[in-house]
């Protein structure tokens, strides 16, 4: 997502680059370009009207910065605005003081709210919080079905009443929860194909009688400006207090990220990143924006690192480094690790400069990836501890048993082993990691 806009975006600034001195008919130039890059983008007239207006305002007005290019100082200012209108500061869930904090999801049918309200419940137990999941969408059987499944994947107690008032179901789920001692409830709400009055007056009944601190409305990213229509509709009845942005892995042009929080002044709190439980993140608007202009996400990098890599184990590889112990098994370990953190494109993106300096059409092939894997399972366990043994039927054997090639297996034992012979060189130098194998080289780029 944002891969088109970032591109534009990117092409526009170098162009600045190298100019000594912006004027006003260069700004409107640039500014206009923007526009239609916002456009194309799927963002609502409005927001984009408003965002280079404000650039524009600043731009002209603003003093070139001592330590800033012209093109540089445009960049900042466009960065700035741009965590604006994706909602300035991180936009974080609220609680109640007195339990059970009762959270709400809308949406409309099939924009993903019981995976949501699954995803939500886990995310908040990894933080201490046990929830109750309460099934208010008594017009689909298979959505009280779903939601018990996850209870059950989850460990966390699921509230239904197959044909009960919808209302009634809140307010006696609330009650249970309060009783259970549990600190969050998450009501999964009926939804339809289209925004219509029986569905309003149903989520009205529902928050007037359980009084939610928060209303979450689960937008589907890959809808685009139909995201930011169906936000406006629901805020206008029911007060929306945030969003969950759904398939932002996806590659829909991003639109609805840039104009929700511009058309409805709720912010996007979480967005949806996978189809994994647990793939649920916050949304950080300076993050986004970051990404967007090609300056990379190191923040986002170093927590899902956090997430898969213990400092235990962070430890334990710097001392097989240190002592030259680096073996096969543990590349393969560090591999599957790094792959727990997402798609391997999606790293190099989080980079600053990377995703400037990767060729326009380089794809990560994960199943290029898999091949490795393959490679290395292939090997006995004394094989991969000293490849060195590793004579021509070994390696013929080896690439039959993983379906590759005899060349395959060559480049990845050649690759590992310049990767030791750099460790060598880099001895005693703590804090700093060898290069691993280059997958580019092992043929894992498409």
């Amino acid at each position: 997502m944002f891969e088109t806009l970032s591109d534009r975006l990117g092409a526009i600034f170098k162009r600045l680059t190298g100019r000594g001195k912006l004027g006003e008919a260069d700004i409107n130039e640039v500014m206009r370009e923007v526009r239609i890059a916002l456009l194309e983008a799927d963002v609502s007239l409005s927001a984009a009207k408003d965002f280079v207006n404000s650039v524009k305002e600043r731009a002209i007005g603003e003093h070139v910065f001592e330590s800033l290019s012209p093109a540089q100082t445009i960049l900042k200012i466009v960065s700035d605005e741009l965590v604006q209108l994706l909602g300035g500061a991180q936009a974080k869930l609220r609680f109640s003081d007195a339990p059970p904090s009762v959270i709400m999801l809308v949406g409309l049918q099939g924009s993903g709210k019981t995976t949501q309200t699954g995803k939500l419940a886990l995310r908040l137990k990894e933080q201490g919080r046990r929830s109750m999941l309460v099934a208010c969408d008594v017009y689909r059987p298979a959505a009280i079905e779903q939601l018990q499944t996850l209870g059950k994947q989850i460990d966390l107690p699921v509230y239904q009443r197959a044909g009960a008032d919808p209302v009634a179901i809140a307010r006696d789920a609330v009650a249970e929860a309060k009783r259970l001692g549990l600190s969050t409830v998450i009501l999964d709400t009926a939804g339809r194909l289209q925004i219509d009055d029986e569905l309003m007056r149903e989520l009205e009944q529902i928050k007037s009688a359980v009084m939610p601190i928060e209303i979450l409305l689960v937008a589907d990213a890959m809808t685009g400006q139909q995201a930011t229509n169906i936000a406006q509709g629901f805020h206008e009845r029911i007060g929306i207090t945030g969003v969950i942005l759904t398939k932002m892995d996806g590659d829909a042009r991003g639109g609805a990220a840039l104009s929700i929080h511009k058309v409805t002044g709720a912010p996007i709190k979480l967005i949806g990143v996978g189809e994994k439980l647990s793939a649920l993140e916050p949304f950080y608007p300076d993050r986004l924006a970051s990404r967007i202009l090609g300056m990379g996400d190191v923040l986002t990098l170093i927590e899902r690192t956090q997430s898969v890599f213990s400092e235990a184990q962070a430890k334990e590889l710097e001392q097989k480094f240190a002592r030259q112990q680096f073996t096969l098994d543990d590349f393969l370990e560090q591999l599957r690790q790094v792959r727990k953190m997402g798609s391997f494109g999606d790293i190099l993106k989080m980079i600053p400069g990377v995703s400037r300096a990767l060729p326009k059409d380089f794809e990560v092939d994960e199943k290029q990836i898999g091949k490795v894997e393959a490679i290395i399972c292939s090997m006995t366990r004394r094989e991969r501890r000293s490849p060195t043994i590793l004579n021509g039927s070994r390696r013929k054997r080896i690439a039959l048993g993983s379906g590759t090639q005899v060349s395959d297996v060559n480049r990845l034992i050649k690759q590992f082993d310049e990767a030791k012979v750099m460790m060598k060189k880099m001895g005693g130098r703590k804090g700093r990691l060898p290069q691993l194998p280059n997958l580019n080289r092992m043929g894992i780029n498409g």
